[in-house]
């Protein structure tokens, strides 16, 4: 059995908005699928750190309980203007311009999608922003079938963090061949 082919109206505008903008690394179809099964199963506040084109906030839009909202914020001032306007007619999310840190206040995240390795490096960070029982998916790994996770010849140290820290039960989800996330829920 293959996976859906149609996507949702904004995820396919969003992809649209990254094709222009020449990024070639949005987020990849299972993860957006995840996220929105995710987002179904939550209420309250939902995030995206590191919009882009607003790809993954399409996702979690797409699959948001009702009464969830989504927040995401985006560096690039030009870039999240753009990214407004697809979401303009969308009640549940809201696009800022800023770093990350913009979206503290929102906080806390009942799900929470980083694609921001500063961020991710942060545990302590992350742990304050979730609510009990809140999910962090951290995108964009690379399989390692050891461990410690070996990544170019050296330990994968964010990872590691991750997949051991007692703040969170985690675990890799292999997504493609040459691609994982974490997924991890704050105790």
């Amino acid at each position: 059995m293959s996976a859906p082919t149609e996507l949702p109206d904004l995820v396919s505008a969003t992809l649209d908005l990254s094709r222009q903008r020449g990024f070639i690394t949005s987020t990849r179809h299972e993860t957006g699928r995840l996220l929105a099964t995710l987002a179904a199963a939550k209420s309250g506040t939902l995030a995206e750190l590191g919009t882009g084109c607003g790809v993954g906030s399409a996702w979690l839009s797409s699959g948001a309980a009702s009464g969830a909202r989504v927040v995401t914020a985006e560096l690039d001032p030009t870039l999240a203007e753009d990214v407004q306007d697809i979401f303009a007619a969308t009640d549940n999310v809201e696009v800022v311009s800023g770093d990350w840190s913009v979206l503290e206040k929102y906080a806390p995240f009942a799900l929470l999608f980083v694609d921001i390795r500063e961020v991710m490096n942060d545990l302590d960070l992350v742990a304050d922003l979730m609510e009990p029982g809140g999910i962090v998916v951290l995108d964009d790994f690379v399989p390692s079938a050891f461990w410690p996770p070996i990544i170019e010849g050296r330990v994968d140290t964010v990872r590691e963090r991750w997949l051991t820290d007692e703040r969170f039960a985690a675990v890799e989800m292999l997504i493609d061949p040459d691609a994982s996330l974490l997924i991890a829920t704050r105790r």
